[in-house]
């Protein structure tokens, strides 16, 4: 299909861009891989399920309602189920290629003058012995059971790590009758105590999730990380003598320079850890379309324009901030766009453009609050796993840095962490963190694996003249 403006994303900033574009008379579509608009945050359980109060697990309900709304009044064309591995740059605009579907065999393309990213991010979680284990999951992961299937992980859960992300998840688990043994996190309050002034903003939500915790009873160890996770378990019998899935966690008190403290440890026994230490910007589509990144995100001027004609980024792919943010940017985003395809200036939206400037305040506030601690590779045994597709473990890791690997390409070729299916995306901070460097943005030639087929039937190869 031919159209204006192909917006890549339908979280908070993709609705919020193709909302404000289609409003100024842009042709607008809307791709995204899931099967209902919302992306992550505002993640829909499907109809079938007949949930009666999906309000009850989500954030900030009323603002989806007008999203969801506008949406469906609006003249945006909605294509979900689209799964995009690639955005082409040609001499008329953009190709944006997708793969239709749970199967993702079939191919679709999207012709655009224009494009916006919203791709979003995705989980950090830094391994740690036994975080293989079936129960095991990641925050995230656990929230999206919770709000898109309406199921919960287990019935005991611990939930550990860093971040904002863990209070939703601690509460909303909570509220669905999982008793939550802890809330581990590795932060000290002194730390966000120090941030006060950018943080105004977030204080009354922060209450709100402390009431929440304290209602039902969940105790908080702050400045406390999961040391390893345990496992067992007799449902089915293995013949290679592996535990069939966790049983609780060891946790220890950490100390000012976020080294484990020896004799604090304490166990808690558990069915499920949901585990994250914050987000990372998904780049992979802006990458391959040569923007430039600033750090792990997508570099963008005060329209959210990139440095590539043509293309805006908006949302977590620019730098990590939340759905408020999100959707300031998006908001710029779109008007930015239709007012260039139409060859005018955009209009100043001063509301916009302040709520910006104040959430990306406190979101590089949170950043620095909510730091992983800073020794965790210690704590990181040589079975342990690091790289999950490939079973690399920290021990061959460690062995790379021996041969002179100074940097996660090196390991990489040495030992094949990242040439999974995943590409990098779970154990590429892990790998920086073992060699001691910091983490540098992967480069892709696709954002997801794409069958050969689909791959011979983009440019076929011309006959005998």
């Amino acid at each position: 299909m031919r159209t204006d403006l192909a917006v890549i994303g339908a979280g908070p900033a993709g609705l919020a861009a193709a909302l404000a574009a289609c409003a100024r008379g842009v042709r607008v579509a809307l791709v995204d891989a899931a099967t209902e608009a919302g992306g992550q945050f505002y993640r829909q359980p499907a109809a079938g399920l007949r949930a009666g109060r999906p309000e009850a697990l989500h954030h900030r309900w009323r603002t989806w309602e007008r999203l969801r709304d506008g949406l469906a009044a609006s003249a945006v064309r909605v294509l979900t189920d689209h799964h995009v591995w690639a955005v082409e740059r040609g001499p008329d605009g953009f190709t944006v290629h997708a793969l239709l579907g749970p199967e993702q065999e079939e191919p679709a393309e999207v012709h655009a003058r224009a494009v916006i990213l919203a791709t979003g991010g995705y989980e950090q979680v830094l391994p740690f012995p036994g975080w293989t284990l079936p129960g095991v999951v990641t925050a995230g992961g656990a929230q999206a059971m919770l709000k898109g299937g309406l199921v919960v992980p287990g019935r005991r859960a611990v939930v550990a790590g860093s971040g904002p992300l863990l209070l939703p998840v601690a509460t909303g688990l909570a509220a669905a009758g999982v008793e939550v043994a802890a809330l581990v996190e590795s932060t000290a309050p002194r730390r966000l105590a120090g941030h006060v002034p950018a943080l105004a903003g977030k204080l009354a939500e922060g209450a709100g999730y402390a009431a929440r915790l304290l209602r039902h009873r969940v105790p908080v160890l702050t400045r406390h990380t999961v040391v390893r996770a345990h496992g067992g378990g007799t449902m089915t019998p293995r013949t290679d003598g592996a535990p069939l899935r966790l049983t609780g966690v060891t946790v220890a008190a950490l100390d000012g320079d976020g080294r484990v403290r020896p004799g604090t440890e304490l166990h808690l026994p558990c069915d499920t850890l949901a585990v994250g230490h914050g987000m990372l910007p998904h780049t992979d589509l802006a990458d391959g379309l040569g923007c430039r990144l600033d750090g792990l995100a997508v570099a963008v001027d005060a329209e959210q324009r990139t440095d590539v004609p043509g293309v805006w980024a908006a949302g977590e792919a620019t730098g990590v901030g939340g759905a408020a943010l999100a959707l300031a940017e998006g908001h710029l985003a779109g008007r930015s766009a239709a007012a260039r395809l139409r060859g005018t200036t955009p209009d100043p939206a001063p509301a916009a453009v302040k709520a910006r400037t104040k959430l990306r305040r406190s979101a590089a506030a949170l950043d620095s609050a909510y730091a992983p601690p800073a020794h965790w590779p210690e704590q990181v045994t040589d079975d342990t796993v690091i790289c999950r597709c490939e079973e690399v473990t920290a021990g061959a890791v460690r062995d790379a840095l021996d041969l002179g690997a100074g940097d996660e390409r090196t390991v990489k070729l040495l030992t094949r962490a990242g040439m999974g299916w995943c590409q990098g995306r779970m154990c590429s901070t892990a790998v920086a963190g073992l060699a001691g460097c910091p983490p540098t943005p992967s480069r892709r030639p696709f954002a997801r694996p794409v069958p050969l087929g689909v791959l011979a039937r983009q440019h076929p190869q011309e006959g005998p003249s």
